[in-house]
C-alpha cells in the first residue's frame, strides 16, 4: 500500500465501517454522490436528447400531418358555381341604399332554409350559408358563388338559392306594399267614423231649440264636417292612387329582378393545392410541438444519463455502460432467458462475474441492486447463476426484490428455499416470506437495521454447501438496507439511463454504504453513444479487507473502488 493511502481497521466483533470514508471533508465540501454539477444542458446534450427522442417528435409530426389532412377533408367543398342576379330597385329607394340589404337578404338563414327545403338537403342552415358568398358587382348586380361536394351539386344549389332569393324578395316587397295599404285603410276608417260622428252631432243639435248658442255650435259642427269630408276624400284618393302605382311598381320590380346569368361551374383548383397547404402547416406545428416538448423535458429533467453524473450521485465508479437491453416479454424458464444471449447482456454478466468477491471462508456472495429497472438486473443475475452452475459450481440465488423477478424467471416465485432445474443445471432459489420486509441472510453480519438471528435451516444448509450466493435486492429508503450485509460481501448497482434522479441514485448508494457492504461499481444501461465522460468518482480509497473474510475482486491496475489521497 502506498504512503498516501489510508487503511481502515475493524476489530473482530465490531460493526464494520463503511468502505467509503470521508476522513477530511470540511463544511465547504461534500462527499461524492451528494450533488451533480448544476447548470443548463449544453447544446450537445440537447442534440443528444433530440436524437434519442427522435421517435417522439417524428410521431408528433406525423400526427400533425394526419390532423391536417383530416381538417382538409372536413373543409368546405372545393367545387364551386357562380351566378349573377339583376335586381330592379324599389322606386321609393335609391339603388345604393337597397343593394346592401339585398346582399344580406341573399345570405340570410331564412333564404337558406327555404332553399334547403326545396332541394331536400339535410344539413344545418349555418353550414349552407357558410358555403355561399355574395359579391356586390354594381348597384343592381349581385354575384353569388356556392360551394358543394360536386360541380353539378354546386350548379344546382346556386340556381335554387338565386330563385328562392328572388321569390322571397318579391314576397317581402308585396308584404311591404300591403302593410302601407293596410295603414291607409285604417286611417280612412278612422276618418269615416269621425264624419259619421259629426253628422250625428249636427242632427242632435238641430233638434234643439233655436238660440244664439245653438246656432253657433251648429255652424262650428258644419265647418268640422266639411273639413273631415275633405280630408276623407283626399285620403281615399291617395289610397287609390297608391294602390295603382304600387302594384305597377311592384310588378315592374319583380319582373325586372331576375337571374342574369345561369349558374355555371368555376374551374376546379384540384385536391392537391387544397390538401397540401393545411397538411404542411399542421406537419410543421406537430414537428415544432414535439421538438419543444423534448427540449423542455431535457431542460427541466433531473434524470441522470451521463456516466460521470451517475458516478457522482452513487459515489461509485461506473465500470460498465451498455446500450439499451431489450428483455422482451417477461417469461419464466428458457424462453425468458433467451434475452440473455444478446451481446450487451453478456457483457453485464461478465462484469458481474469479475465483481464477485473472493472469499476465504464460505461461499462468495454478491448482491445486484437495481436502482430502477429490476428486469435487466434480474436477467443478468440469473444468467450469471446459470453460467456458474454450468461450470460445476453450487449456486444459490436469493431474490429479495419486489415481485421476485429473478425467482419468477427461474419458475420459482413462491416463498421458501427449493431447487430448480434450468438449462440442464440445478440451482437453489431462496425467496423470503412476503411479510419479512428485512430478511436476514446466511452471512449473519451485524447491520444497523437487520437483527442478527439464525437463518432457516434450509437456507443455512444450502449456503453451507454452496460456492456462490447471488442476491437480487431492491432497496427502499423508507426501510433502509441494513439487512444487505447479511446477504452479500459486495454489491453492484444497475442504473438505467434517464430513469432515476440523482436523489434516488444517491440514496441507493448511501443505503449500501450504511449497511457496511462494499459498493463495487455500477452498470449503466442505455447509455448515450455520445457520452464521453469517464464515470469515475472524484476521490478514491484503496480496497479494504472484509472483516467477514470476504475480499473484493481486483479490478485491474487502472480501476479502483474508492481511493483517497492522504
Amino acid at each position: 500500500m502506498n504512503d498516501g493511502e489510508q487503511m481502515m481497521t475493524v476489530a473482530p466483533g465490531d460493526v464494520p465501517e463503511r468502505a467509503w470514508a470521508y476522513d477530511d471533508v470540511t463544511a465547504a465540501e461534500e462527499p461524492p454522490g451528494t450533488a451533480v454539477a448544476a447548470g443548463l444542458p449544453s447544446l450537445p446534450v440537447l442534440s443528444t436528447a433530440l436524437r434519442r427522442c427522435a421517435w417522439f417528435w417524428c410521431a408528433t409530426a406525423v400526427a400533425g400531418l394526419l390532423i391536417g389532412l383530416g381538417l382538409s377533408l372536413a373543409r368546405s367543398p372545393s367545387y364551386q358555381a357562380s351566378t349573377s342576379i339583376l335586381l330592379a330597385p324599389d322606386p321609393g329607394e335609391q339603388p345604393s341604399d337597397s343593394i346592401p340589404t339585398d346582399a344580406a337578404l341573399l345570405q340570410s338563414r331564412t333564404v337558406a332554409e327555404l332553399t334547403m327545403h326545396k332541394l331536400g338537403l339535410r344539413q344545418s342552415a349555418n353550414s349552407f350559408v357558410a358555403a355561399s358568398t355574395v359579391t356586390t358587382v354594381t348597384d343592381r348586380v349581385l354575384l353569388l358563388t356556392v360551394s358543394a361536394p360536386s360541380s353539378n351539386e354546386a350548379v344546382l344549389r346556386a340556381n335554387a338559392l338565386a330563385r328562392e332569393f328572388l321569390r322571397f324578395r318579391a314576397d317581402q316587397l308585396q308584404a311591404l306594399q300591403q302593410l302601407v295599404l293596410t295603414g291607409l285603410n285604417q286611417q280612412i276608417n278612422q276618418d269615416v267614423q269621425q264624419v259619421e260622428s259629426l253628422a250625428r252631432q249636427i242632427t242632435s243639435v238641430s233638434a234643439q231649440a233655436s238660440s244664439p248658442a245653438q246656432r253657433a255650435k251648429l255652424i262650428d259642427l258644419h265647418v268640422q264636417l266639411s273639413q273631415a269630408n275633405g280630408a276623407l276624400g283626399g285620403l281615399e284618393q291617395t289610397a287609390k292612387g297608391y294602390r295603382v302605382t304600387s302594384q305597377q311598381s311592384l310588378a315592374a320590380t319583380v319582373k325586372g329582378s331576375l337571374v342574369l346569368d345561369a349558374a355555371a361551374p368555376l374551374p376546379h383548383s384540384g385536391p392537391l393545392k387544397l390538401d397540401v397547404l393545411p397538411a404542411a402547416a399542421a406537419l410543421g406545428v406537430g414537428l415544432a410541438l414535439g421538438l419543444g416538448i423534448v427540449i423542455v423535458r431535457a431542460l427541466v429533467s433531473d434524470r441522470l444519463r451521463r456516466r460521470d453524473d451517475v458516478a457522482h450521485a452513487l459515489g461509485a465508479p461506473v465500470d460498465l455502460s451498455v446500450s439499451s437491453v431489450h428483455v422482451g416479454r417477461w417469461l419464466p424458464g428458457r424462453r425468458g432467458l433467451a434475452a440473455a444471449r444478446c451481446h450487451d447482456m453478456q457483457r453485464i454478466v461478465a462484469h458481474l462475474r469479475d465483481a464477485v468477491p473472493k472469499s476465504s471462508r464460505g461461499a462468495a456472495a454478491l448482491a445486484v441492486v437495481p436502482a430502477d429497472n429490476a428486469q435487466v438486473a434480474a436477467l443478468s443475475l440469473v444468467s450469471l447463476a446459470v453460467s456458474c452452475a454450468q461450470e460445476g459450481k453450487q449456486v444459490v440465488v436469493a431474490d429479495l426484490s419486489r415481485g421476485a423477478r429473478a425467482a419468477r424467471l427461474l419458475g420459482a416465485g413462491n416463498p421458501g428455499v427449493g431447487a430448480v432445474r434450468v438449462n440442464g443445471v440445478h440451482l437453489v432459489v431462496a425467496v423470503p416470506d412476503r411479510d419479512d420486509v428485512l430478511p436476514v441472510g446466511p452471512l449473519h453480519r451485524t447491520s444497523p437495521q437487520a437483527q442478527p438471528g439464525p437463518a432457516s435451516e434450509a437456507l443455512a444448509a444450502a449456503y453451507a454447501s454452496a460456492d456462490l450466493l447471488l442476491t437480487l435486492v431492491t432497496l427502499d429508503p423508507a426501510l433502509g438496507g441494513g439487512h444487505l450485509a447479511t446477504w452479500a460481501a459486495g454489491a453492484v448497482v444497475v442504473v438505467t439511463a434517464g430513469r432515476s434522479s440523482s436523489t434516488r441514485i444517491h440514496a441507493v448508494g448511501e443505503m449500501i454504504r450504511l449497511a457496511g457492504t462494499p459498493l463495487v461499481s455500477a452498470v449503466l444501461v442505455g447509455a448515450d453513444k455520445t457520452d464521453e465522460s469517464l464515470g469515475a468518482t472524484p476521490t478514491q480509497l484503496p480496497i479494504q479487507p472484509d472483516p467477514g473474510g470476504h475480499d473484493l475482486p481486483s479490478l485491474g491496475p487502472h480501476r479502483h473502488l474508492s481511493r483517497r489521497r492522504g
